[in-house]
């Protein structure tokens, strides 16, 4: 009997590989579906599409996710909360960018 397929390990391991459903990511973060896809009306995250055109998340969006719903818990609407969400990985990006240069030119203060 041939082995079945499975997927590898580098999959398992990657934060960017579309592993969930949307009722499981819903689950996996304690949200509704409709939430999830709120996230994705407001752009915040664009869950990939399976060939049955069925919403699949990353461990790196239910982050974001799991982030946005902190902030809605909290009382910031939705809107607000991806808008904060996305200006903090702006920021992030900058700080990486910022560091990266600084160690490209050390003299530079």
């Amino acid at each position: 009997m041939p082995p079945r397929s499975t997927p590898t390990v580098s999959n398992l391991d990657d934060d960017d590989y579309p592993a969930y459903t949307m009722g499981r990511a819903a689950e996996m973060i304690g949200t509704t579906p409709a939430f999830l896809r709120a996230l994705g009306e407001h752009r915040l995250i664009a869950p990939l599409r399976s060939d049955g055109g069925h919403r699949r998340y990353s461990r790196y969006q239910l982050r974001i996710a799991a982030r946005a719903r902190e902030l809605v818990d909290q009382g910031t609407p939705i809107e607000a909360a991806c808008r904060i969400i996305i200006l903090e990985d702006q920021l992030e990006e900058a700080q990486r960018i910022n560091n990266e240069l600084r160690h490209q030119n050390p003299t530079t203060p």
